[in-house]
């Protein structure tokens, strides 16, 4: 018996569709599409008031010049701006950039170099895209939310809808390209994993950029007419409890490293409206886990993706994951464990994967035909993660098959960090690891040879060429970093070190 499971059919896709118009059908004009909450004033948008902004502004869009097909660059924040610029672009046309607030700007200026946007929507205090780009201001994109709505544009539904950026093991970050198609997967999520209702107030503690957010916490709820809630900019996670009960939040969606600091920081005044929670991102431990249970007397759902996919293996109500395990596939997805591109059997260790067919999966990397063909075996795309499969699909996971970072459930490539803190003066070569600082707990450490240099004059100079996410949070000197033969650099040699020392 082989590590295969391909149970149910995946959901039609129709010869033209539009993913605004799926996103934005469902909903009762009266009913609260979203609600931003935990900030000094609280913004909620209806049904009606959400679809006027994103059709108006796909107006204003088309009339400041953008056709389809063209690249529309986001830079901006967590606020109803960032879903209704999203939903606009795609509604005009054009293909939205989704990008994280917390970029440099040599980091925007990488971005926008692979993905040469015609124009950049950019919000105040961020850094914002090269020069030569014209920029378009979140105070005029408001403006356009009041025009006359435009017709959403319909087209092949696996023309693209949208791209994302996930980190590479180039080091350079990699602009993942998705069909409009892409949100019909999330119909399979949608059942075995969230088991979300038109009646569930669903909120999730991430940054809009975050594919886990604007999925799982914004388009997934409004393709159900269900009322998505989301935390204002500097909301804190210990203040999630207090929030989660005042809004009668019936799910909660976050990563581990959230829930981590929401169970260890506040003291639960009992959320009777709260039916399960879903998490994502990085490995669940177990202990976090119990303690979910313990505070709120519910469970809490781990999925399995990634930015080229999203996720396709997670526990659900009715379905619930083996002990220590992932889960199971979602039925409609094909999925397998590879080795030498064929599934291997039933117990033995191999590569996740998931069939190319799958609605899910990515057009490719934009502008790198090279490194999509790369990530296929056969017709299996390759996760880069290790797993084994048992006789009823449930899937252990067993880590990365290369060096990849997670950091707060997002990937970040070592090369990228070590190439930006190997400009440094002092450092002569240097090392990205993830090291676990405790059984719930990792972090982006760095070790690095040359003069020694205090840690907080790292951490700057970090601050000045990482987004905030890919800054290392320790550092440690060495004499020498460990390489092979080949002079290829030991990374797993330098985490085992640094885990060795400490105390």
């Amino acid at each position: 018996m082989l590590s295969r499971f391909h149970e149910g059919a995946p959901p039609d896709i129709p010869d033209k569709f539009s993913l605004p118009a799926y996103v934005l059908g469902a909903g009762a004009d009266d009913a609260i599409a979203l609600e931003v909450i935990g900030g000094a004033s609280e913004d909620h948008w209806t049904y009606a008031q959400l679809r006027a902004a994103v059709y108006g502004a796909a107006s204003g869009l088309a009339r400041h010049g953008i056709a389809p097909g063209d690249h529309v660059l986001m830079r901006l924040g967590n606020s109803a701006d960032f879903p209704i610029c999203y939903l606009a672009a795609m509604a005009a046309g054009a293909v939205p950039i989704v990008t994280s607030p917390q970029l440099t700007e040599a980091e925007v200026a990488t971005v926008a170099r692979q993905v040469a946007p015609v124009l950049s929507i950019e919000a105040p205090r961020l850094a914002g895209a090269p020069a030569h780009i014209p920029r378009l201001s979140v105070e005029a994109l408001r403006g356009f939310y009041a025009l006359p709505a435009a017709a959403p544009h319909v087209g092949d539904a696996n023309r693209p809808g949208y791209i994302v950026f996930t980190s590479g093991t180039s080091g350079q970050p990699r602009a993942v390209v998705h069909a409009h198609r892409a949100i019909l997967a999330r119909r399979m999520m949608i059942r075995d994993w969230y088991d979300l209702r038109p009646t569930d107030r669903l909120c999730h503690a991430g940054a809009f950029n975050w594919t886990f957010t604007l999925g799982t916490g914004l388009m997934d709820p409004w393709s159900l007419g269900a009322t998505a809630l989301i935390l204002a900019p500097g909301a804190e996670a210990s203040a999630l409890p207090g929030l989660l009960a005042r809004h009668g939040a019936t799910i909660l969606a976050a990563a581990p490293g959230i829930l981590r600091r929401m169970l260890r920081d506040a003291d639960w005044p009992g959320v009777p409206s709260l039916r399960h929670g879903l998490t994502a991102g990085e490995k669940l431990p177990e202990t976090l886990r119990a303690r979910w249970t313990q505070n709120t007397g519910t469970a809490l759902y781990e999925a399995f993706g990634m930015s080229e996919c999203s996720t396709f293996i997670s526990g659900a109500p009715g379905r619930p994951a083996a002990p220590g395990a992932l889960g199971g596939p979602q039925r409609g997805r094909h999925i397998a464990l590879i080795r030498g591109g064929a599934p291997v059997p039933i117990g033995d260790e191999g590569d996740i994967a998931i069939h190319h067919s799958d609605p899910g999966l990515m057009l490719g990397y934009h502008g790198a035909p090279d490194e999509t063909s790369a990530r296929f075996e056969g017709p299996w795309f390759l996760t880069g993660d290790k797993g084994v499969m048992d006789a009823g699909g449930q899937i252990t996971y067993l880590g990365r098959a290369d060096d990849m970072m997670n950091a707060g459930g997002v990937r970040v490539s070592p090369l990228e960090v070590e190439q930006a803190m190997a400009l440094h003066p002092a450092i002569t070569d240097c090392a990205a690891v993830e090291l676990r600082v405790s059984p719930e707990t990792s972090i982006i450490a760095l070790a690095y040879t040359g003069a020694a240099v205090p840690s907080a004059d790292l951490a700057a100079f970090a601050a000045k060429a990482l987004a905030r996410y890919k800054q290392p949070r320790a550092f440690y000197h060495m004499p020498a970093l460990p390489r092979g033969a080949n002079n290829k650099l030991l990374r797993r040699s330098v985490r085992s070190t640094l885990e060795s020392q400490a105390p």
